[in-house]
């Protein structure tokens, strides 16, 4: 779903090739969607998801607030839900303020933007996600990314609203446009998956380790999974690889068989549909 609305205001384009998708997650208020995409074209960035707004979309209050930048919000596009907001990236970072009980990697603003333009150069989608104005991305959120985006700002007030937050990340990414050498992921004959596609095998998994009874204490179960998940979000996993792992699974599946499951309940692998 898009924009919905003519375009007006300044004669903004998407740049060439691959940019940072923003991504705003659950945002609350029209006012705030304005500002943000505002922010978005004073540093260059063109792409905008929006994922579950609280009160719809189009909002022409976003377009009141958003000084000229109405391209940007008129090609934006709305998602129901996070996952299918990121299935087609191959790398997302999450903006937090305060440290997260996770594992992961974490990145100051200016890092960041050097590592979105080395990802970008490598011809790699990448998403940024912003959390709801309230409380930002909760822990199933940040279970999406591979990467998490910091502000070090005074401790003793470092709360920032959306666009603010928007605009640190698109000044940093504007004025390192020329200073970020490309890292090179050497993928030979394969490519980097897909969130779509690591979420595929994720969910797989986590049916297979339901079956096993591994998942078995419910209370502890969620962050079991999520566990799972920051494991396999940290790297950038190969299409190839994720092959091999769907294969592992397959196999690991076939000793409950002899316990009862029969062979026309495990299911098939992604490219075996493909092939029918």
């Amino acid at each position: 779903m898009t924009g919905g609305r003519a375009e007006s205001g300044a004669p903004l384009k998407p740049p060439l090739g691959e940019s940072p998708i923003v991504v705003l997650v659950r945002p609350q208020m029209a006012a705030n969607i304005g500002t943000a995409a505002r922010a978005m074209a004073n540093g260059g960035l063109f792409h905008l998801r929006i994922v579950a707004p609280r009160d719809g979309w189009p909002q022409p209050h976003a377009y009141a607030t958003a000084s000229g930048a109405d391209a940007i919000l008129g090609a934006a596009t709305v998602f129901p839900d996070l996952p299918s907001a990121v299935a087609d990236c191959h790398r997302v970072l999450g903006t937090c303020p305060r440290p997260r009980h996770v594992v992961i990697p974490v990145l100051d603003a200016r890092a960041a933007a050097a590592e979105l333009r080395g990802i970008n150069a490598r011809e790699l989608r990448v998403a940024v996600l912003f959390g709801p104005e309230r409380a930002g991305l909760d822990s199933d959120d940040l279970a999406q990314c591979d990467t998490l985006v910091r502000y070090p700002l005074n401790p003793q007030h470092n709360s920032l609203n959306l666009a603010q937050a928007v605009m640190i990340l698109a000044y940093e990414w504007w004025m390192c446009a020329e200073a970020a050498p490309p890292r090179n992921l050497q993928t030979h004959a394969t490519r980097v998956a897909t969130k779509g596609e690591l979420n595929a095998f994720l969910n797989r998994l986590v049916a297979e380790l339901d079956a096993s009874g591994f998942l078995h204490n419910a209370p502890k179960r969620p962050g079991m999974v999520r566990n799972l998940r920051h494991w396999f979000e940290r790297g950038e996993v190969t299409e190839q690889e994720l092959r091999t792992l769907h294969g592992v699974v397959t196999e690991l599946a076939r000793g409950r068989m002899l316990r009862g499951r029969f062979a026309g309940e495990v299911p098939k692998l992604p490219w075996e549909d493909d092939a029918t």
